[in-house]
């Protein structure tokens, strides 16, 4: 995962260099005299190489964006140094041998150093991330004064947008792609490049709770008892069935979504024959479409 979204595919981390490391980065926080214990477990695996962190978020639900992503990232890295900071300073503490008053004050000496943490949150979600990518893109901050602020970037790796990463582990490609190729409705591609392989059912598994496809982990499942190996011919099948019958879902959906549409632009245009004020008009819409205030005062403006 690192290797692909953060160095190009260049083998920068081998999992035999990787060391596990403690996910729960648990601190007292002491500020102003008040004292308060806050609990962060980190989500996935916090493993270490080179004197380095690399923490691995994944989101609790994966089909949704999560849109304060940044400031989680921030707060999970800065539990890690403060963590770290809090055996140093306990550590040089009881060692008692401080060079300076400063180094006292701060149970740090001016030669120690933290390790760095850098993580990495992976979407599996279908929709496009549309979230912050930083700290910055959810504050309001007036121009004058931005310079001033700090920011906080978040490390991105999303499914819907991974076709240049260069995954080394076939297993790891074939999720991605597999799954990528599912959001598209490219079920051509499937055919083509995976018509004659069999996966794993283990991957077959995870490609279906991925997507939300039943079909592909009720298939995987019965592959897992007669053997362990799914047939992307078969499982091809069994998507393209399902997709018809989401196709056909989405139909009436959108039929329902034109016909609602239409229903609030006649409304707009009676309120507006009757001569009825914008501020009416979209109190009315509120009422009969249960929209909130303000979409109900978009659409005012838009077909008024």
């Amino acid at each position: 995962m690192f290797n692909a979204a953060l160095f190009d595919g260049e083998q920068v981390l081998d999992p035999n260099d990787l060391t596990e490391a403690d996910t729960d980065v648990s601190s007292l926080i002491k500020f102003n005299g008040h004292a308060e214990t806050v609990q962060k477990i980190l989500d996935v695996v916090k493993k270490t190489a080179y004197g380095i962190d690399f923490v691995l978020w994944g989101l609790e639900n994966q089909a949704k964006i999560h849109y304060a992503m940044p400031l989680r990232h921030m707060v999970g890295d800065a539990f890690s140094y403060l963590k770290e900071y809090n055996e140093i300073a306990a550590k040089n503490k009881k060692d008692g041998h401080f060079e300076s008053s400063d180094e006292f004050l701060s149970n740090m000496k001016k030669t120690d150093r933290l390790h760095p943490v850098i993580s990495l949150c992976v979407y599996y979600g279908e929709d496009p991330w549309d979230g912050p990518l930083c700290l910055a893109d959810m504050l309001e901050i007036p121009e004058k004064v931005r310079p001033m602020v700090s920011d906080y970037k978040m490390n991105l790796l999303q499914l819907r947008a991974s076709e240049t990463c260069d995954f080394q582990d076939p297993e790891v490609a074939a999720v991605f792609d597999i799954s990528r190729s599912i959001y598209e409705r490219d079920y051509q591609r499937i055919n083509t490049v995976y018509k004659n392989r069999n996966i794993t059912s283990e991957l077959g598994i995870v490609i279906g709770a991925i997507t939300q496809s039943q079909k592909l982990i009720d298939h995987a499942l019965e592959s897992e008892r007669k053997g362990g190996q799914v047939n992307m011919c078969t499982a091809l099948e069994e998507l393209m069935n399902e997709g018809k019958l989401e196709g056909r879902r989405e139909g009436i959906l959108e039929g329902r979504r034109e016909g609602r549409l239409e229903g609030i632009q006649a409304t707009i245009s009676t309120c507006k024959s009757f001569n009825a004020s914008k501020d009416v008009t979209v109190k009315n819409l509120m009422k009969v479409f249960s929209l909130s205030e303000e979409d109900a005062a978009g659409y005012v403006e838009e077909y008024w």
